[in-house]
């Protein structure tokens, strides 16, 4: 399929911003949106908090890498420690704006304020979205990685220069604030590499931009954590969590039946005290990982048994990673912390006792809340909406699918399979993985539809 040519667009000024439409509504919209994704979050008295909050904070505070927590990430909580953090949700809720309305605009859906609000009002109903922006954790920058990666590889041409550096930021940020958008931004590119084979009828992609991005942003994860603990390194964990995994398919288990007792194995003394549950393994103060030590001690036997396992069970790895990554592909629930904040809470009345109070009368320590009846909308919302993409992927020349829309689906969809393998194979189902994610299922497939039903593009 011929590549759209599209004419390189004048620098962006404010009077083509807001032409055909009036500032105040850009404001109002932008605003809008903004409190709409942080209504939880305002509602809570709070940014929401997860366990992991503190770690992340922490992190440049200690100067010191904690499993899994991006000291990076760590910094920019830090910057919104003076106003209680309100700051670090405001610029999540800003950045997803941003990026609906740019999404919006290169899909001839531009100049409508109050569309973008419309559709933003929608997400926050039907999907986690506000859950996750208003929240004290990296997790909306997948989806922020998701939709940058898709705007510089299908719609460089109309962007502006500030535009696409801004977009190799965020990509570059969101990769060296957790290592798993690593590997969704590498497969992605990968997947967008393969329109430019013609036989496929696929979009043609511009893949410089995008690619240089995400080689900045794995450089920039060992280069922050060096400025910012003195560890030239990348965040650490990962074996820990695939290990977890393993406990929790049986592999470890099995695996000491057939070489225990052994005193070169430390496990063996507590083979029979594993319970085949990634999270208890993980995080679990009786578990037998801390009675050996915790995370940084136990890694190299753990290492060792993970080569092992590779060497012995290559059938079973393959069948139960497999297995993991099809359970995190449809394993979206919304879900918030609410019992097991302590290493938070804790994080608060050590390192900012001044913020401790406040954090404690926010309604997530007051007087908890449970998410879970949002899943009777959030969970028919996701599955129908990735049917309704799928079905516009198969129907697309009847539909008139642009191919900018198309582009979209197929960046989604590589999104949501490359983290389903990451999370699920490297670490272990979570709802929360996946939700992140899907959330921008609705958002595309409202793209199409408004494209049905406008037909006039307004200008830009």
């Amino acid at each position: 399929m011929a590549e759209i040519q599209i004419a390189r667009p004048e620098p962006l000024t404010a009077r083509r911003l807001f032409a055909g439409t009036s500032a105040g509504a850009w404001i109002v919209a932008a605003a809008g949106m903004i409190v709409l994704m942080l209504a939880p979050a305002i509602w809570n008295g709070f940014p929401i908090i997860f366990p992991d909050t503190g770690g992340y904070f922490t992190a440049p505070m200690v100067q010191h890498m904690a499993n899994g927590r991006s000291a990076l990430y760590g910094l920019f909580l830090n910057l919104g420690i003076p106003l209680a953090f309100w700051p670090s949700v405001i610029a999540q809720a800003a950045l997803m704006a941003w990026l609906f309305v740019m999404t919006l605009r290169v899909n001839d859906l531009g100049g409508r304020p109050y569309l973008a609000l419309g559709l933003v009002a929608l997400l926050c109903i039907g999907t986690s979205l506000p859950w996750f922006a208003g929240q004290l954790m990296p997790d909306v920058l997948f989806p922020a990685a998701a939709l940058s990666l898709y705007l510089l590889g299908y719609a460089d041409a109309a962007l502006a220069r500030w535009e696409r550096w801004l977009l190799g930021a965020v990509i570059a940020f969101a990769i060296a604030s957790h290592m798993a958008a690593a590997g969704m931004a590498v497969a992605v590119v990968a997947a967008m590499a393969l329109t430019h084979i013609r036989r496929l009828a696929l979009p043609r992609a511009r893949l410089a931009l995008a690619a240089a991005s995400v080689a900045a942003g794995i450089a920039l994860c060992p280069v922050s954590n060096a400025l910012l603990t003195g560890s030239f390194a990348f965040t650490p964990g990962g074996s820990s969590f695939l290990f977890g995994r393993l406990v929790e398919d049986g592999m470890i288990t099995r695996y000491l039946k057939e070489h225990c007792p052994d005193p070169a194995i430390k496990l063996c003394d507590y083979k029979d005290e594993i319970q085949e549950d990634a999270d208890s393994w993980l995080w679990w103060g009786g578990s037998p990982l801390y009675k050996m030590g915790g995370w940084d001690a136990y890694e190299p036997e753990a290492k060792r048994i993970i080569r092992d396992t590779l060497r012995d069970y290559p059938a079973m790895h393959v069948s139960t990673a497999a297995e993991a990554a099809y359970a995190q592909f449809f394993s979206f629930q919304t879900e918030v912390g609410i019992d097991d904040n302590g290493p938070t809470r804790w994080a608060f009345e050590e390192f900012i006792p001044r913020l401790y109070p406040t954090l404690l009368a926010a309604r997530q320590q007051a007087e908890p809340f449970d998410v879970e009846p949002l899943n009777a909308l959030h969970l028919p919302v996701a599955y129908l909406s990735l049917i309704a993409l799928a079905l516009a992927m198969i129907f697309r020349g009847r539909l008139g699918l642009s191919e900018r829309s198309y582009a979209l689906c197929l960046v989604l969809l590589a999104a949501l399979a490359a983290n389903a393998i990451i999370c699920g194979v490297f670490s272990h189902p979570v709802d929360r993985y996946q939700s992140r994610l899907v959330l921008l299922a609705p958002f595309v497939v409202a793209i199409i539809a408004a494209r049905r039903f406008i037909h006039t593009p307004h200008p830009n």
